[in-house]
Formats: C-alpha cells, structure tokens, sequence
C-alpha cells in the first residue's frame, strides 16, 4: 500500500483560537505582540489584520501606523505549540499517526484511512468542514509525500486531492519557497530568473548543488518521494488498531454495542489471520464536541474469543457517556501475544472449567483492576522470602514442585514483623505474644524448624520457625531470629495458617 499524507495550515493559528474564546474579537483586525531586541514586534496577526497589510515579523510601531485602532494583546511562546499538539490529538480520531509541524500546521499519515470515509475527497472534507465550523481558517492537502502534500496546502490553485503518483506534475508551476527553503536560497533562486519548480527540476544535481547547496537538493527529492521523510507521532503507534466512523451521531448504548462488537469481529479476524491474541484492549468514543470517551479491558491470557471479550467490555459500557452523540468509534489492542490454534481451543464450548475460570478471572480483573488478582508459583531458594515469586500467566509452569514436607501458611507477610513474646526459656515456643496490641495465648505449638540463610546471597542470622495456635484456633508463623543463646533474642511473626 502506498503512502498518503495530509497536511493542515492553520493561517491565523493563534488568532482564530482568541477569536473563538473571545466572540467580540472576530472580524477584528489585532495581533499578538512580544517584546524583541528593546522593541515591540508582531508575533500573529488576525486575517483582517493581514487584509490591511500588517505581517508578523513587523514592529509594532508600523503596524500601528497601518491601522491607528489596532488592538494588540501579548503572545505567549508556548501558546502556538500547545494549541497544535491538542489539535493533532484531535485529530487522532482519523488517523492513528498524527504529528505537529511548527509554527502552524500539521502532518498526518492517512495510508488507509480515507476508504472509511468513502473516499480522500469526503475525507478531507469532513476533517475542514469540522475546524472551519468552529472559526479556524484552514488549508489542506492530500498527496504521495510529505512535501508536495505541504506545497499543495500553501501554494496550490487547483484540487487539494492529488491523485497517487500526479504528485510530480503537481509541483511543477509551484515557486520554490513551496519547497521550504531557507530564505538566501530563495533570494538566490529569484535573482536568477527561477520563479517556478519546473524551471531546475530537471537540471543536473551538480549544478543544483554548486548553485543553491544541498538543502534545495533534499528538499526536492523529499516533495519527490525519492528519499523518506519522517514523522515524530505525537502518540506511540498501535499495530492493531480498527475504526467505525458513523453517518449519524450514536447515542445510545445498543447503537454502542452494535460498533463495539463490528469492531471486535473485524480485529480479532485480524488476529486470527497473525496467530495473535489479544491481552489488553481500549475501546474510544470521539464525540461530536470534540470530547473522548474509553473504556479499557485486560485479559489473564490472550484471547480472539469475540463473545468473552464482548462481555468485559459489556461491564463499562455504562460508563461512556455520549453527550450529543459520537461520531466515530476506535478498537486498539495495545498489548497482543502469540496465540496458537490448541491455545484457542481451550476457549472451547467443551472446555467449560477453562472458561470459567479464565472468565471469572478476567471480570474481576475488570471490575477491581489487574491488581487485585496474583498467581503464585514456588521458586527453588528456601529463605520464605525468596520461596516464591508471581506468575505472568495462567499458561506460565513452576519449575518445581510445591514443597509438601513442611506446612506453610496460607499468608505469608512481605516482611516479618516484631512481636513481643513471654517463653519459659528461650529455645522453647513462647506462652504468649503481643501483636498489634493484642495478646496471644498460646494453646499449642509445634517446632522448632531451623531455615538459614543462602550464604551465597547474603550474610546475618538464622530463624528458628514454630507453628502456634492460640485459644481462639488462630494459628500463626513465628520465629526467633539468631540462636537462643543470644542475651536478647527477637521475636517475629512471618504468617498466617487458614
């Protein structure tokens, strides 16, 4: 598939938005101005402004002799870029690659986007029609490179839809500043007589380079398509990422529901295709005002199984809202993992335990979130600490057994905590211990069972762990750390038994 691009020139970038906050200001001639090397110069300009001759890059004392009434208000910096990036993220909703392209435009890769709008004429269309609705003066282009589509957007006559591979007779009768050079370039190229691209397209690149240096030369071979031009998204790209635009605003939940599950047949036959499954999903409304809304899901394995991804998406439907209604629905599966064909057949009718118990886990998971379910697995050290570690997955197999011949308990505590402890003498169990401010009589006891230390990891003392049941039935994981000949043994509890 070949690339497209569309391109965006915002004309009055940061005027049209202060016209838009500000109603009154519309129509208006005014400019944002900055102080600059001890004076006042014109930063932007409003299209009425410019109507009368006033161009950024002006002090301010000129402009004003242009227009005596000229309203001037200060320009922030940063204001431009900021207003850009929140209008590329708007523009996510077409296509999932968008990029900003300072001081007023954007750049966004459409390659296989506009077939969803019917069409790259509708398509662009439906993209002006929505930033002129607003106030935003604007033009655009659509061609095979980033810098014809540029050159179309800011110097071109005809059609702003240049056709794959028309790009080349598209730029011939463009000037060269339609090529982004720098301005001696410029100066060079209008001195000699060069007022079109036709008139040293053609010439040898020598000369071209001798002439004019080799910045003209990469320009023209990146509007030509003959080298690559990159783009810097202003989002990390999703592999796996479907859209559903809609003719007429959705609003309610079954109309949600009817685009959640179209996309979910499209993505998952994708999936298929790729032997992949799914792991986490986002499902996105873009609402006709501009607003976004999403839900998201995780899976404790991967998953194409349509109907139990329907349903975890089906417990946070209720919380979209969709205002005046949405326009356009977005399926991204950011995180996908091989997934083979006897994986999948776990996800079969006949496999009704898989399915249970994979579905209760992934519903808890989507009501409570991902942290509140963990698989342990036993490692190969004997410090409880180190004894076991968390699985990744439900497919994920322990490299040894559970150890059944000693009892562990059931909780065992990150870190141990101290407790305080009356014993007879010090090697024997304690009569009773203090935790949390609670006392503990101790009914019965079992040890001692001695665990040292891996020497080979790390130094310090041995625990003598005993099994303790209190008068309540509550039994508890205790230990004394060091020998019980130390003057002052200290005492912890690690666990909990069921």
């Amino acid at each position: 598939m070949s690339r497209r691009y569309l391109t965006i020139w915002f004309r009055h970038l940061t005027t049209d938005q202060l016209a838009i906050r500000k109603p009154e200001l519309k129509g208006e001639p005014f400019v944002l101005a900055a102080a600059e090397r001890g004076r006042m110069v014109v930063k932007a300009c409003s299209a009425a402004a410019t109507e009368k001759g006033i161009e950024a890059g002006m002090v301010l004392a000129d402009a004003r002799a242009l227009i005596p009434s000229l309203e001037v208000l200060d320009d922030h910096p940063l204001r431009g870029e900021k207003l850009l990036r929140a209008l590329a993220e708007w523009s996510l909703r077409y296509t999932p690659i968008a990029a900003v392209d300072l001081p007023d435009g954007l750049i966004l890769d459409i390659s296989g986007c506009a077939h969803l709008w019917g069409g790259e004429e509708p398509y662009l269309k439906d993209i002006l029609s929505k930033l002129r609705k607003p106030g935003y003066e604007v033009r655009a282009a659509i061609a095979d490179t980033i810098g014809a589509s540029w050159a179309i957007s800011r110097f071109g006559q005809n059609s702003p839809v240049i056709g794959p591979g028309a790009h080349i007779d598209a730029l011939q009768a463009l000037p060269p500043a339609a090529l982004r050079l720098e301005a001696p370039v410029l100066d060079r190229l209008q001195k000699l007589g060069l007022y079109q691209i036709r008139s040293f397209i053609n010439m040898p690149q020598r000369v071209l380079r001798r002439r004019f240096g080799q910045d003209l030369l990469n320009r023209l071979d990146q509007a030509l398509g003959l080298v690559s031009e990159p783009i810097i998204p202003i989002q990390a790209i999703v592999p796996y990422q479907e859209s559903l635009p809609s003719l007429e605003p959705i609003r309610t939940a079954t109309g949600i529901e009817i685009a959640l599950r179209k996309l979910l047949e499209i993505i998952c036959q994708r999936l298929f295709r790729e032997g992949k499954g799914m792991r986490k999903a986002v499902f996105k409304g873009y609402r006709i005002d501009g607003k976004l809304q999403q839900i998201a899901i995780g899976t404790n394995e991967p998953v194409r199984n349509i109907g139990h991804l329907f349903k975890l998406f089906e417990l946070k439907i209720a919380t979209i809202a969709p205002g005046l209604g949405i326009d356009l629905f977005v399926l991204e599966a950011p995180v996908v993992e091989e997934l083979s064909i006897q994986q999948e057949s776990l996800w079969a009718a006949s496999n009704q335990e898989h399915l249970a118990i994979a579905g209760l886990l992934d519903r808890i998971a989507g009501r409570f979130g991902a942290n509140a379910i963990h698989r342990y697995l036993p490692d190969q050290h004997h410090w409880p600490e180190r004894s076991i570690r968390e699985a990744k997955s439900l497919q994920e197999k322990p490299a040894i057994a559970w150890p059944e011949d000693q009892p562990r308990p059931l909780c065992l505590l990150p870190r141990p905590e101290r407790i305080q402890v009356t014993s007879p003498i010090p090697d024997y169990p304690p009569m009773l211990f203090i935790y949390k401010g609670i006392v503990h009589k101790i009914r019965k006891a079992d040890g001692p069972e001695r665990i040292e230390r891996e020497w080979w990891i790390e130094q310090g003392l041995v625990r003598d762990y005993y099994r303790v049941e209190d008068e309540q039935g509550a039994r508890y994981w205790v230990f004394r750390s060091g020998h019980y000949h130390d003057d002052e043994p200290e005492w912890f509890i690690h666990g909990f038994f069921a």
